[in-house]
């Protein structure tokens, strides 16, 4: 609101060509001429985005009382937002009380926001101080603001609009229920007793190991076959089945990280050729048994995620405890998968990720941007050994991999790279050093920082490979891979 003492305005009528439109007034200091021609810039813009402004530079006119209309706007239902513009001069008046801004602190007191909706109100810093801090009123201290100030301007003015609209960016995915394997019979599943066994035989470093992992695994592939199979059904069913499915498969996932992290650790010769029958036996449940000649493509979309979880659970134990040649081997080997379309049988580690049909109209149900790297992230809180960074570390080694390789690789778990994730990776940036970069960059199949930079290089470029992107957000991948430090120490 501007100061009453410069000049008093007629009120002008309080209309919008919108009905509908949210009505919003703004309280300011007239701090200075380019103060002011800031707010009504601000205004015009939101004006022109579809909101209902009410500025005293528009609504007010000699002989008016500045301070009713103050408190009308406040206190008026119809005002649904209150726009608080703070610079220096706002908070020096609103703090002293000087000037309109001062009559308009006494509305705003505490008392008043018990009355009001809290979210009717919002700071928005138009200056901050020598330290960065933001000028607030005393009475605003403690509320959440928008920061306006030139360099961050253009990308909080979208956050503004948000709320707004109330339309926030993030939303609270509706309540779910209760997860199915809790409400099913408690008795031990076939795999428990042998997981056990062999998790026990490997810490303790006695016995046969080679024969524990065997038999576990290949019980846990008896289960997968029999007890996962999905029966067909309408495509309008199949999205919750798969899900009912995947959420019924957790407890063995469960032990089966147990049993990857129990084995990771230690120097066995076989546990790399284990695991590669292991896959190469539970691979080919992602496709259609040559027996069955009618199907839909999402039929096996079960599979697809489990398959895919499994690998970069497995992955990412390795990688958590620094086998990097081991990593490499798992990684690098080729799969013998042979099928009925009579392809090459050897195959890469970039088939196990694939597009699961099933879940796209459940994903556009849900507006989100990747249900399927939500589930891999909620899933992950369940057990503390491998943790969803792990995983998504994983998943870059994988997705970097295959463009050394010349493949492709769709790194799903780093749509969650793009916030609350500060890069690079623990590897990359213990490899500034040269003597870790040289063991760990076996993992990536390269042999010098040069072969990373020219697959970085070829990512950036339009057209060349793709560069994984999430609506407005894209991988950053030199940040992630530390790819300016890497090997610059000794």
């Amino acid at each position: 609101m501007g100061d009453p003492e410069s000049a008093e305005f007629s009120e002008r009528p309080l209309t919008s060509d919108k009905p509908s439109a949210p009505r919003v007034f703004i309280s300011y200091s007239w701090s200075s001429p380019e103060h002011q021609e800031w707010v009504i810039d601000l205004a015009s813009q939101l004006v022109e985005s579809g909101v209902d402004v009410i500025l005293d530079k528009w609504h007010l006119r000699e002989g008016n009382d500045a301070y009713k209309f103050m408190e009308s706007m406040v206190t008026d239902p119809a005002v649904k937002k209150v726009i608080i513009v703070c610079d220096k001069k706002y908070a020096e008046k609103a703090d002293s009380r000087k000037g309109g801004v001062g009559a308009e602190s006494q509305i705003m007191s505490p008392e008043i926001y018990k009355k009001a909706d809290q979210s009717k109100f919002s700071a928005i810093v138009s200056e901050v101080d020598e330290n960065g801090e933001p000028y607030l009123p005393k009475f605003l201290g403690s509320r959440i603001y928008i920061d306006m100030t030139p360099s961050l301007y253009g990308t909080n003015f979208e956050q503004l609009l948000r709320w707004i609209y109330d339309k926030p960016l993030y939303v609270k995915p509706a309540l779910g229920a209760m997860p199915a394997f809790l409400l099913e019979d408690s008795s031990p599943s076939p795999t428990r007793s042998k997981a056990r066994q062999s998790i026990e035989i490997i810490r303790k470093s006695v016995g046969n190991p080679a024969a524990s992992m065997n038999l576990y695994l290949d019980t846990l592939v008896d289960v997968l076959k029999t007890e996962f199979k999905l029966a067909p059904s309408a495509p309008d069913v199949f999205p919750q089945a798969v899900l009912d499915n995947i959420e019924r498969f957790l407890p063995y996932r469960n032990e089966y990280i147990e049993f990857i992290a129990s084995a990771a650790p230690k120097s066995d010769p076989d546990l790399i050729r284990t695991l590669q029958r292991f896959f190469e036996r539970i691979i080919p449940l992602m496709d259609k048994p040559e027996d069955v000649h009618s199907w839909r493509e999402w039929d096996f979309d079960n599979y697809l995620f489990i398959v895919h979880e499994l690998f970069l659970y497995t992955l990412a134990a390795l990688l958590k405890y620094e086998r990097f040649t081991d990593a490499s081997n798992f990684i690098g080997q080729r799969f013998y998968v042979p099928d009925d379309r009579r392809d090459e049988p050897m195959k890469s580690f970039q088939i196990i990720r694939r597009f699961m049909r099933s879940l796209e109209r459940k994903q556009q149900e849900l507006r989100r941007v990747s249900l399927r790297a939500d589930l891999l992230e909620q899933r992950s809180h369940i057990v503390s050994t491998i943790k969803f960074t792990d995983v998504m570390l994983a998943d870059f080694v994988l997705f970097l991999r295959a463009g050394v390789e010349g493949g492709r690789w769709w790194p799903e778990t780093l749509l969650y790279t793009t916030f609350h994730f500060r890069p690079p990776f623990e590897p990359f940036a213990r490899s500034q050093s040269k003597a870790y970069f040289n063991q760990f960059c076996v993992v990536l199949g390269i042999t010098d920082k040069s072969q990373l930079e020219a697959v970085v290089n070829d990512l950036l470029k339009d057209g060349a490979h793709y560069l994984p992107r999430w609506q407005f957000e894209s991988l950053d991948v030199p940040a992630l891979s530390n790819l300016t430090r890497l090997a610059t120490t000794p």
